[in-house]
């Protein structure tokens, strides 16, 4: 059977080529609402799939943009991975996802796999922006690349992060409120890279520690990123004779898998420990009890980093965008829970963007009656 082509819809809907490309790729210019119906029937009817990739090489783009995040089953990196493929969604481009599994070498055949395939940019949650899989990527072909959640390793470098330390110092702050005579750390490590968001949150930890006039040595446990590994980790905490009262978890996967360990050893939260984490993942709000946590901007950093891939070496050339992080007071530090959230508002989604024009569209000019 013979394949569909642009010409067989023009003919069916009575109208020019470039007509039928103006619908299909929602522009650059716009047309009637009957003719509009008229190449979508056909569309329909014939069974037309437009070739995306002639599309993409007459325009010199490919509309796909890669993603690399270290493991896309915790809570935190799927919503934020959720986040920009929406944000991807509303600018009209198509998002590839790779999980490194926190490997190096996994992370940077991602990143040779999508730039072979020609990306229009790429967004990194990164480990270490000094890994071999960034530092070895070859920036000469001018594919804008963007880091999100981590710093970058340079001045130069783009990234759209959060206020990790502040966020973190808020709600050790928060904690210590309560009277606690220390706050422990769990999940983080002095040994993580500068750039590392939980280095950050220890960092603020730190700080809000040094204010109250309180040390930090023996009060840093360093724990894995997933509940179940972390998990076992608290367990171990919470059975020393010296436990501390207070814990704060650098993640919520980490607080998740903490509140279990406490829960097996008999340990009420928050009566006889306090527990806080940071990112805010749908979960916290479920947690037993409900989590005390830091909530980022997500859908705004992704939105952030969508426009940095998207907007040309001048917007990029801004460096960093930081985002604020805030406190979520809930059940687990001691506070009463507060009143449920009104419902979200309804969400819309915004136009996607406009292609250009292939060569054939130029082969002849399209009706003005079939235009707005």
């Amino acid at each position: 059977m013979a394949r569909v082509t642009r010409d067989d819809v023009a003919r069916v809907a009575g109208t020019s080529t470039a007509v039928v490309s103006y619908v299909i790729n929602d522009g650059p210019r716009p047309v009637a609402p009957a003719t509009r119906a008229r190449v979508l029937a056909a569309v329909e009817e014939l069974g037309y799939r437009p070739n995306r990739v002639a599309q993409a090489m007459a325009r010199r783009r490919t509309n796909l943009l890669g993603m690399v995040v270290p493991d896309a089953r915790q809570p935190f990196f799927a919503g934020l991975a959720h986040a920009v493929e929406q944000a991807a969604a509303e600018h009209g481009r198509l998002l590839l996802i790779g999980n490194s599994d926190y490997a190096d070498e996994r992370e940077a055949h991602y990143i040779r796999a999508f730039l072979g395939m020609q990306v229009d940019g790429l967004i990194l949650v990164t480990q270490d922006p000094a890994t071999p899989g960034l530092t070895g990527f070859d920036s000469a072909d001018g594919t804008p690349v963007v880091l999100l959640h981590h710093r970058a390793e340079t001045a130069e470098g783009v990234a759209v992060v959060a206020d990790d330390e502040g966020g973190a110092r808020e709600v050790v702050r928060h904690l210590l409120g309560h009277g606690h005579p220390e706050v422990h750390c769990f999940g983080g490590t002095l040994a993580l890279s500068p750039h590392d968001p939980v280095t950050g949150r220890t960092a603020g930890w730190a700080a809000a520690l040094a204010e109250a006039g309180l040390p930090v040595e023996g009060r840093l446990t360093a724990a894995p990123f997933d509940r179940v590994r972390a998990h076992a980790e608290a367990l171990t905490l919470l059975s020393r004779p010296d436990r501390p009262s207070a814990v704060f978890c650098a993640t919520d996967d980490q607080a998740i898998g903490l509140l279990r360990a406490a829960d097996d050893l008999g340990i009420r939260v928050p009566e006889d420990l306090a527990v806080a984490g940071f990112d805010d993942i749908a979960e916290a709000v479920i947690a037993g009890p409900a989590l005390t946590t830091v909530t980022t901007a997500q859908d705004e950093m992704a939105r952030a980093a969508l426009e940095l891939v998207l907007g040309g070496a001048e917007r990029r050339a801004a460096g960093a965008r930081t985002f604020p992080a805030k406190l979520v007071v809930r059940r687990s530090c001691g506070c009463p829970n507060p009143a449920p959230n009104p419902a979200p508002a309804t969400l819309t989604r915004s136009d996607p963007a406009r292609s250009g024009l292939t060569r054939s569209d130029l082969a002849r000019p399209e009706p003005v009656s079939d235009l707005v």
